[in-house]
């Protein structure tokens, strides 16, 4: 078998998406989101360095065929993620089980600070101090967890959950923000990285002294915090949208239709036209796909995981819903995608 894109796409993350969905009924909605979610979240960033800096294709599984070489490169992402999980546990969760909303949020914005290091800074300044492609990566992720901590400890305050049963004193940073509305900035700026990437960083193109590192990281990092900016002070600021609200309408599903698109589809659906165009079409892609996926995820939630409160105080549903589409669905793709190659509905190269 050897499909080809767009079809080859289409039904990988058919198959993808019934087997996270699969998954995510195997635990209640506590265990999920809960120490699933937060293992999973643990997995993504050494997946992005194994990904984008290793090219998937490190020293030590360069020879392996498929899909020997896919099931080697997960388990080195899982086991790394195991390392990880109670290192970050201890550290940002203070060994309180099960996990806090205040570990759950540091695991989930050391996704976007890993991105932003591996694909808008390139891997510089490591890759280009360290020439061991291996070390380069690893330090690259420790670099990140490091400085996504400290980030952390500036930005996020849970004052709003003084007196419920979740609120831990001692594990508030008291940041300078509300942590729900730095969650979603983080979000929404890691949404504007990928909008920039269906345009293939155009109009930065333009200009070859840009694309060099570290001006392009520089020049990307402040184009996307300006886009996300707007929307987020538009949406959130002005026409006073519950943060958690439109963090489930707006970047969770673009972020989602965005790996679709890039990923699992490769660029393919436009790939013969120019940009901005091309850009353009690619967004409205991600946004029809994110939405009927994130709208069909929440529509099946009864029958995967029982029924679910929206809104808040808890917000059980938005997080069921951010989880099964990003901290499992999401993994789940690019697992396949990029260490597979989607073996076996097309042939290994």
């Amino acid at each position: 078998m050897d499909l080809k894109q767009p079809g080859v796409g289409i039904a990988a993350t058919a198959i993808i998406i019934v087997i996270s969905l699969g998954f995510v009924s195997l635990f209640d909605f506590p265990t999920f989101s809960g120490w699933v979610a937060y293992y999973l979240l643990c997995v993504i960033p050494i997946q992005i360095v194994m990904a984008v800096t290793w090219g998937a294709n490190p020293g030590f599984a360069a020879k392996a065929s498929q899909p020997a070489r896919g099931i080697l490169l997960t388990l080195v992402a899982l086991v790394v993620g195991a390392i990880v999980a109670p290192a970050q546990f201890m550290v940002a969760g203070g060994g309180i089980s099960p996990p806090t909303p205040m570990l759950a949020m540091c695991a989930i914005v050391s996704v976007p600070i890993t991105f932003w290091a591996a694909i808008m800074w390139g891997g510089w300044p490591f890759t280009a101090v360290i020439k061991n492609q291996l070390a380069a990566g690893l330090t690259m992720l420790v670099v990140c967890y490091t400085v996504n901590y400290a980030l952390f400890r500036v930005f996020f305050d849970y004052g709003f959950m003084q007196g419920a049963p979740v609120y831990v004193a001692s594990l508030d940073p008291s940041g300078l923000f509300n942590a729900w509305k730095a969650l979603v900035f983080y979000l929404s700026a890691l949404a504007a990285m990928f909008l920039i990437i269906q345009f293939d960083l155009w109009p930065l193109t333009k200009s070859p002294a840009v694309m060099q590192q570290p001006v392009l990281g520089l020049a990307w990092t402040v184009v996307a915090l300006v886009l996300e900016g707007i929307v987020f002070y538009v949406c959130v600021q002005q026409l006073e949208m519950d943060p958690v609200a439109f963090m489930v309408r707006v970047p969770v599903p673009f972020i989602f239709g965005s790996i679709v698109v890039l990923n699992m589809l490769q660029n393919s659906l436009f790939a013969k036209m120019a940009q901005p165009a091309k850009g353009v079409l690619n967004a409205l892609a991600a946004i029809v796909i994110g939405t009927v996926l994130s709208r069909m995820y929440g529509a099946l939630a009864p029958t995967v995981t029982g029924a679910l409160k929206a809104g808040p105080p808890s917000y059980d549903f938005e997080i069921w819903l951010a989880s099964a589409l990003l901290s499992v669905t999401f993994p789940f793709l690019i697992f396949y995608a990029e260490f597979f190659k989607m073996w076996p509905l097309r042939k290994s190269a």
